[in-house]
C-alpha cells in the first residue's frame, strides 16, 4: 500500500493500540493491527500499517496461532514473520523459535521490529519479558516482569509469569 497519495493525518497513519517500546527505536509491541476478534476493523488495520511504515518499521512479528493479517502486511510493504505461540505444551519450543527470530532481526541494525498478538495481554507481554531474559538485558525473572509491567502499565498475570518461568527453567 503506497502512502504517496495521502496527505496530512492519513499520511501519518494511526499508532497501533497499546503501542509500547520494549527497546527504544528497535523493538515495539502492541495489539494486532486493526484490533482483535469482533473488534477488528480493516480501515483501522490500514491506518496502523501506514503508521508502522511511516515510522520505519521493517518487520512485523505475529505471535498469533493463525496467519491472520499476514497478507495485509505484505500489501503494506512490510515483511512479516509468523512465530505462533501454540498450545501450552509446546511453549518452550515456540519461545525458542520466537527468541531466535528476534535475535536474528535485531542483530541487523537496519531492522525495526513490531511484535503483536491478538490482544495486548499476557500472550504478548510474557514472551517479551522472557526475551529480556534471553537477550541478557536482565538476569532475574522479577526484573523482566517489572520492566514489562512498567513499560506496558499492566500487571502480568499467571500466564505471562509462567512464560518467564519457562524461559528461566529451560535456559532459553
Amino acid at each position: 500500500m503506497s502512502t504517496s497519495g495521502l496527505r496530512g493525518r492519513w499520511a501519518q497513519g494511526l499508532q497501533p493500540r497499546n503501542f509500547m517500546w520494549v527497546i527504544r527505536d528497535r523493538l515495539g509491541a502492541g495489539e494486532r493491527p486493526g484490533g482483535f476478534a469482533r473488534n477488528h476493523r480493516k480501515v483501522r488495520r490500514q491506518e496502523e500499517l501506514i503508521w508502522l511504515g511511516a515510522n520505519g518499521f521493517t518487520r512485523v512479528v505475529s505471535l498469533l496461532d493463525s496467519p491472520h493479517n499476514l497478507h495485509a502486511y505484505e500489501e503494506a510493504g512490510l515483511i512479516s514473520v509468523h512465530t505462533p505461540l501454540g498450545p501450552h505444551d509446546e511453549l518452550a519450543a515456540r519461545l525458542t523459535e520466537f527468541y531466535a527470530t528476534l535475535d536474528e532481526l535485531l542483530d541487523d541494525p537496519a531492522h525495526k521490529v513490531f511484535v503483536h498478538h491478538e490482544e495486548f495481554g499476557d500472550r504478548l507481554l510474557g514472551p517479551l519479558a522472557g526475551y529480556l531474559l534471553h537477550a541478557r538485558f536482565v538476569e532475574l525473572g522479577p526484573q523482566a516482569i517489572s520492566i514489562v509491567e512498567k513499560l506496558s502499565t499492566r500487571s502480568l498475570d499467571a500466564n505471562g509469569r509462567e512464560i518467564v518461568a519457562i524461559t528461566l527453567a529451560e535456559s532459553l
